[in-house]
């Protein structure tokens, strides 16, 4: 009934599609008949102009007065994460890019770094480090400048005393207590300073860390008109 009143036929649509804001792709109005650009989380939707299906959105009717509009809502309507324009479902882990992956946890996030932050400090093998980006690679990687400029390698740590071939002497083990977790609750990252690796230099590492899980937002009050 609601088609038969709304929805004209033949189809009778612009010459020109609409330009959609970011993160909005362009797709067929309820009738099936022009493209419209899709409504995103928490936009007025109604039978024609309807929700992003692709990110799990519905036209929710549940709080809008009736023969009124809704809003786009989560088809379960369980929080997400909206990032550059995408939505993101609770408990989703994703990467912006390739450095950063990130935790959609009760309608918020966190990111951890993918890249090792270390400070190259200059050694008896390296006298010249220079961090530099490595094409094809995602990450910077330190090379040694008047050593044909290779990337230094990134062996697994080494044994407390050993001796590196590339040392002179054994490497007095050295390091930092690990921080608090990042995050007062959902997952976080922990950091220390460290000399335990191959080349005896001291480097920032980080491990992920849960601090429980985060407390439920309050449901929001309905507006009062």
């Amino acid at each position: 009934q609601v088609c038969a009143q709304l929805c004209r036929r033949p189809c009778y649509c612009p010459w020109v599609p609409p330009r959609c804001p970011r993160g909005s792709p362009l797709v067929l109005d309820g009738c099936g008949c022009c493209k419209v650009c899709a409504r995103r989380l928490g936009e007025p939707c109604d039978f024609l102009h309807v929700c992003d299906q692709s990110q799990g959105l519905v036209c929710d009717y549940s709080s809008a007065p009736a023969g009124t509009g809704g809003t786009c809502n989560f088809e379960d309507d369980e929080e997400g994460c909206e990032v550059n324009g995408r939505l993101y479902r609770d408990g989703e882990v994703f990467q912006p890019s390739c450095r950063i992956q990130c935790h959609c946890l009760d309608g918020g996030f966190t990111c951890v770094p993918l890249c090792q932050e270390d400070v190259r400090l200059p050694s008896p093998d390296c006298p010249f480090p220079r961090r530099v980006e490595i094409p094809g690679k995602c990450c910077p990687e330190w090379i040694c400048e008047g050593a044909q400029e290779q990337p230094l390698p990134r062996d697994a740590r080494a044994a407390p005393g050993a001796v590196s071939p590339l040392l002179w002497s054994p490497c007095p083990p050295w390091g930092t207590e690990w921080s608090p977790c990042s995050a007062t609750c959902g997952l976080g990252f922990a950091s220390r300073v460290s000399n335990q690796n191959r080349l005896c230099r001291l480097e920032t590492q980080r491990r992920l860390c849960s601090a429980g899980p985060c407390p439920a937002l309050p449901a929001a009050l309905p507006a009062v008109s």
